[in-house]
């Protein structure tokens, strides 16, 4: 007896099981917008460390460089979903400092890849529709000259933008931006004639604040990360102080809005004290 009918069958179950399950997770997926809508507390700042775009690849069985290419794909989703729910400001970590030891063909197909979405970016109708004003923050002194213009005309032509802020954080520490913050206060101390001594005297957190790369928003007061990892890396140290951590399984490629809505959920169900 051929076992090709029972084959067709078992396909056919499987494709209803598949379908089944997908309005399942459609059909949760609206309930979790609704109760966070319907909540209406949101981020005022949110914090995204876009984490495990090479294991994705590796568990994918697709080529490293393809990883981060999704990465970035994925990034254009979580923007849109922000901004259909109205979240006045997030910060994409995209790559870190320690990130410059990587192998060189993987970093440069990162930075061709900023440069191609920060191009894409300024042009994209999402981002001039609703006068999002893009930034990048970090140290960006080694990158090639590309993707230093592309950067630059990206904050150029959303620069006067008064809608969502949008920092993408690439070459970015956390201890290399409170340093410059540092740097930033005692040379502009220095130009108003104080001394060494006068300078470390006076100093305070407020000055510090007002330093750094994205002084003129609020402190990110939720910080999500993707991939399973347990930790900052170097995040936005001073500002984190009093945020909300979740930490989310998933590789960022992978990331989906259900996860989002998720963490968003979660957010709202928190009480933050700020350390009363």
């Amino acid at each position: 007896m051929s076992r090709e009918p029972l084959k067709v069958a078992v396909r056919s179950i499987q494709k209803t099981r598949n379908a089944a399950r997908g309005a399942l997770l459609w059909g949760y997926e609206q309930r979790l917008a609704r109760e966070v809508t319907d909540h209406g507390h949101l981020p005022r700042h949110l914090g995204l460390i876009l984490d495990g775009n090479r294991r994705f690849a590796r568990a994918s069985g697709i080529q490293r460089e393809m990883g981060h290419s999704f990465g970035a794909d994925k990034a254009h989703e979580v923007l849109q979903w922000c901004l259909e729910l109205g979240i006045p400001a997030a910060t994409i970590w995209v790559l870190s400092t320690d990130n410059a030891s990587r192998d060189p063909a993987e970093l440069a197909h990162i930075l061709g890849l900023l440069e191609k979405e920060a191009r894409n970016l300024a042009t994209d109708p999402r981002i001039h529709a609703n006068r999002v004003r893009v930034r990048a923050i970090g140290q960006h002194d080694g990158f090639p000259p590309q993707v230093l213009a592309a950067l630059k005309d990206l904050e150029e032509k959303t620069a006067q933008y008064d809608g969502m802020r949008l920092n993408i954080a690439v070459g970015y520490g956390g201890r290399e931006e409170i340093v410059d913050a540092v740097k930033r206060h005692l040379h502009e101390q220095q130009q108003a004639g104080l001394s060494l001594a006068q300078a470390a005297a006076d100093l305070s957190p407020e000055h510090i604040s007002a330093h750094l790369y994205a002084a003129d928003i609020p402190d990110p007061d939720f910080i999500i990360r993707t991939s399973g990892e347990i930790r900052l890396s170097g995040f936005m140290l001073w500002q984190s102080v009093y945020s909300e951590y979740y930490f989310c399984d998933v590789y960022w490629p992978g990331f989906r809005r259900v996860d989002f809505l998720r963490a968003l959920r979660d957010f709202q169900g928190r009480d933050r004290r700020f350390g009363r």
